[in-house]
């Protein structure tokens, strides 16, 4: 019995998976990370570091990632529901600059494997969010980059609601574009 589904996406390496959620009248279960069941769907990483943030309605943080250290994530939303997005920054990709998104949500419970050389980020949709994730290598604050997330080069397509106003750090506005990062690759 297969304890996860993967779904492959559009831009080669991104997968989101569902785990198995077994549930009774006292609640439910699900593993959310088995090394084994994820090697056999091809997610075979080591993980080093798991971190967890909590934020508002309206919060949009990203587009980041790391230069030299580059990390895979595998991400949930362990409350509310949150827009996931990942860009791919690998160069020589036949999908370098495009983006892929997904809802994950506490109660979806879908997860979102990022691989090394995606920028990544994420918008709060609820009222409050609380989003996990898993990274194959140690956070390197040096090492920070990111991209503007409202990159025309790009052009995610966030679901802002009418009337939400979006909340980011002063550095998440500030970040150059897909054409500025790829001249200094």
């Amino acid at each position: 019995m297969g304890k996860i589904t993967v779904e492959t996406c559009e831009i080669e390496g991104l997968k989101v998976i569902t785990p198995a959620v077994f549930g009774d009248a006292r609640g439910y279960f699900m593993e959310t990370y088995n090394y084994n069941d994820f090697k056999a769907a091809g997610i075979d990483q080591a993980f080093v570091q798991d971190n967890q943030s909590a934020s508002k309605k309206g919060v949009l943080r990203g587009l980041h990632f790391q230069k030299k250290f580059p990390q895979a994530k595998l991400v949930r939303a362990v409350s509310g529901e949150v827009y996931d997005v990942a860009v791919d920054l690998r160069k020589g990709s036949a999908t370098f600059g495009k983006w892929f998104g997904v809802l994950l949500s506490a109660e979806n419970k879908k997860q979102f494997f990022v691989p090394e050389n995606f920028a990544h980020g994420f918008l709060v949709l609820s009222d409050y969010a609380e989003f996990a994730y898993k990274c194959t290598d140690f956070y390197h604050p040096d090492d920070e980059g990111g991209i503007l997330y409202n990159d025309p080069d790009i052009g995610v397509e966030w679901p802002v609601p009418e009337g939400m106003e979006l909340i980011m750090s002063d550095k998440d506005t500030k970040w150059g574009g897909i054409k500025e990062f790829a001249a200094k690759m």
